[in-house]
């Protein structure tokens, strides 16, 4: 359980950090009518280019974050990486097979999907 433990600070401290000001920049700023700094959302970009590396380096060696199993620690990531995936972002999971598959794991699970159906 100390390996979800630490993922979940990975999370919080890394994916989630950069992953939330990108979405902000790229995905939510256009909706408000706001004008995105593009200089920024490619540093952003950059910056989550080496967190994603991490995660498809671990996942070479695991199916999930945690381990073999399923977790809190890839539970967390669902949020960003819905929002993230409709943007151009996605490019950036797609460069990177095991990530991506993951990711579409997932986004494929029943209870994520119930969350979706209900927005």
């Amino acid at each position: 359980m100390a390996i979800v433990g630490v993922w979940l600070e990975v999370e919080a401290q890394k994916f989630d950090a950069v992953g939330q000001k990108l979405s902000f920049k790229i995905l939510i700023k256009p909706l408000l009518g706001l004008k995105t700094d593009e200089a920024a959302a490619a540093a952003l970009e950059e910056q989550f280019a080496k967190v994603l590396d991490v995660y498809e380096a671990l996942l070479g060696e695991s199916k999930y974050i945690g381990g073999d199993d399923y977790s809190l620690a890839d539970l967390h990531h669902l949020p960003i990486i819905s929002n993230l995936m409709k943007t151009k972002v996605k490019e950036l999971f797609d460069a990177r097979p095991r990530l991506t598959a993951w990711a579409a794991d997932l986004q494929a699970r029943p209870a994520w999907q119930k969350v979706l159906a209900a927005l």
